[in-house]
């Protein structure tokens, strides 16, 4: 697979990629994983984060560092002009002319569609509101694919399967590979029922719960209860810390288990789980630079 597959290319939602390109992207970031090359030496990324972040922008910030790159953009929007009422276009168009690629996470879904639209340069998705985490993904399949050595494996995702992108980005790619998965959630708070009709469309094997079974699955993918995507704070206090995964969860589980979660958490892993062999989530933190070095270093068409 050559370098014009993704040169160039947006990278708005995991449905974008074709299973065979998400496999080419896995193995770049293994040989990333090895010893990065200045290979974006001169080039530059622009990080527009209208929406708090820690990972993702410092992993894009050091993924482009470790390439030789430049970085340029702002956390924090009300810093900016958006903050006297510059549109969304107008900030994309202004920044394209002094990055050679841009990387959004916006609060509104769609946002990082309309930056593609409208802009020259390459748009990567860093989430958009509820909808889509691309690279979020990538990641999450580069640590099961490390600590398991496969991806045709059951996987159970526990948590706010309505409102967290991670895992609306998540259960396609897992499709994708014939994954078993498993959606463990509060009522009202479960998998969107157009995703469920895609995946079913897919010819995914898909179970769906509102109690935690994990006795047969190999993968726990634990999300936090969103509040901040909630219309209504009294719906946020009836379900807030509905499941919380401690030692005592874990009994009868399998050995080889593994626990991931996109961070930050707030109450639903216990930190006794930490210190322990299935603990992965913090892997995923670090595996986090070398996936994002094999997406920046082909949409720059340099890998």
């Amino acid at each position: 697979m050559g370098k014009t597959v993704f040169a160039g290319r947006d990278i708005i939602s995991i449905r974008d990629l074709e299973k065979e390109e998400i496999e080419h992207i896995l193995r770049k970031a293994e040989e990333m994983e090895k010893g990065p090359a200045p290979l974006l030496r001169g080039r530059t990324l622009g990080l527009l984060f209208f929406e708090p972040s820690t990972r993702t922008r410092l992993s894009f910030e050091v993924a482009m560092k470790k390439l030789g790159g430049e970085v340029i953009g702002f956390s924090d929007a009300r810093l900016t002009s958006v903050a006297k009422g510059e549109s969304l276009i107008d900030t994309i168009k202004t920044v394209e002319s002094y990055a050679d690629m841009i990387v959004i996470r916006h609060i509104r879904e769609g946002a990082a569609r309309l930056a593609a639209e409208v802009s020259e340069k390459p748009i990567i998705n860093a989430g958009d509101g509820p909808n889509q985490h691309p690279t979020q993904t990538l990641l999450d399949l580069f640590t099961i694919k490390k600590a398991l050595g496969r991806l045709d494996i059951k996987v159970t995702l526990v948590g706010d399967l309505k409102y967290g992108r991670t895992v609306h980005s998540l259960v396609y790619a897992l499709a994708m590979f014939d994954a078993t998965i498993s959606l463990v959630s509060p009522k009202g708070l479960e998998m969107p029922s157009e995703v469920l009709e895609d995946l079913k469309a897919m010819g995914a094997a898909i179970e769906t719960s509102n109690e935690l079974d994990i006795s047969d699955t190999q993968a726990l993918y634990v999300t936090r209860i969103q509040k901040e995507r909630f219309p209504d704070p009294e719906e946020y206090e009836k379900v807030k810390g509905t499941y919380k995964i401690t030692l005592g969860t874990l009994e009868g589980a399998r050995k080889d288990l593994i626990i991931l979660h996109p961070l930050p958490r707030v109450d639903e892993v216990s930190p006794e789980i930490d210190g322990t062999p299935y603990a992965r989530y913090f892997d995923q933190v670090a595996n986090g630079v070398p996936v994002r070095m094999a997406v920046l270093g082909l949409v720059a068409g340099v890998l």
